[in-house]
């Protein structure tokens, strides 16, 4: 199911007009994609940070005043490196025939049992690049990790992923290690 965020259309401003619209609530981007030409929009940050905080994945609509809706998902992300405030967003622009690429939350379930013996799970990536058709995209991948005792480590090989999606990332890329503290 995809969320709907209202969305504006928005001239090329210059920092001070950036930072003028943030201060009004609102969070400037662009859509992109392939075949399609570039829409710089503004979005409410309040309604996006909602949203990112119901675990940010999946389709969004991007309702447009006067126009019709856009399917996208979320691209790029760009925050204050001093404050972590909302700066840019980036999406992609959802086409339903073509294969996309896009990154995937991998949910890792369970409490692994190197943690009783003092192990310390460490996250190297929670994310893994597929490629597929946007019905074929799942909203995130799980991981099973209570198994892992220390010194254990889970690849992107580890995962149980559908058929119908490629992975891009690397095999070998780690997403998950239980390490002596």
């Amino acid at each position: 199911m995809a969320a709907y965020i209202h969305t504006e259309r928005r001239p090329r401003l210059n920092p001070s007009g950036l930072r003028n619209l943030r201060q009004e609530g609102r969070l400037p981007g662009v859509v992109f994609g392939k075949n399609a030409d570039n829409e710089i929009i503004h979005i409410s940050t309040k309604q996006f940070e909602k949203w990112l905080r119901q675990g940010a994945s999946g389709f969004i609509e991007l309702k447009m005043d006067g126009g019709p809706s856009l399917t996208v998902l979320l691209e790029d992300l760009h925050r204050d490196s001093v404050t972590g405030s909302l700066l840019h967003v980036d999406f992609q622009l959802v086409q339903t025939g073509e294969i996309i690429r896009t990154k995937l939350p991998v949910k890792f379930i369970g409490t692994p049992v190197g943690t009783k013996s003092g192990g310390v799970v460490q996250i190297q990536d929670p994310h893994v690049e597929v490629e597929a058709l946007p019905k074929n995209l799942p909203h995130s991948v799980e991981l099973d990790i209570h198994a892992m005792e220390i010194g254990d480590t889970c690849f992107v090989k580890d995962l149980n992923l559908p058929p119908e999606l490629t992975v891009v990332s690397g095999v070998n890329k780690i997403l998950v290690s239980v390490s002596k503290p």
